[in-house]
């Protein structure tokens, strides 16, 4: 069977940041960008723990479907299975620099973000108490602060 795009990418090699992982096109001819929203080094740091990245899903996706510019171009955010990051689909062909500013603001609404976390009940989740809120919190600071607050050419480009 042939390798997915996906696992092409020297994992060893890859850094914190924004990756255009994939473009695809409806049979209508939309585009749709797939983002890597790496925020640990693949093998080289800990991963996200399970519950700090449900908590960051939860608290992403609702900051981004209800984005006064960017929610109707929203399709998806979800974690990587690996817990080194997530996924953002976003209708449109953009480029990992156009989505950048997005990013931020998203990870700065995680990091800031106090209270109830969205969707976690028994009636809106199927695994509502297994969130970790503080540890989200500090996962989206350190990826402002380490990759987001200026990223270099490196961290918006996949490795070669």
């Amino acid at each position: 069977m042939k390798k997915i795009p996906s696992f092409t990418i020297d994992h060893n090699r890859l850094l914190r940041g924004i990756y255009v992982s994939r473009r695809d096109f409806t049979p209508s001819g939309d585009a749709v960008t797939t983002f890597d929203v790496r925020m640990t080094e693949p093998n080289r740091q800990p991963a996200l723990s399970p519950e700090a990245l449900h908590a960051l899903e939860h608290l992403a996706a609702t900051y981004l479907r209800n984005h006064p510019e960017w929610k109707d171009r929203i399709v998806y955010w979800g974690p990587m299975g690996c817990c080194t990051g997530n996924y953002l689909i976003v209708q449109g062909e953009l480029d990992s620099s156009a989505i950048l500013p997005l990013v931020r603001e998203t990870m700065e609404f995680v990091a800031s973000f106090e209270g109830d976390v969205p969707g976690a009940s028994p009636r809106d989740c199927g695994n509502w108490s297994f969130m970790d809120l503080p540890a989200a919190r500090a996962a989206a600071r350190t990826y402002i602060d380490e990759v987001l607050a200026s990223p270099r050419p490196e961290n918006l480009n996949y490795p070669d």
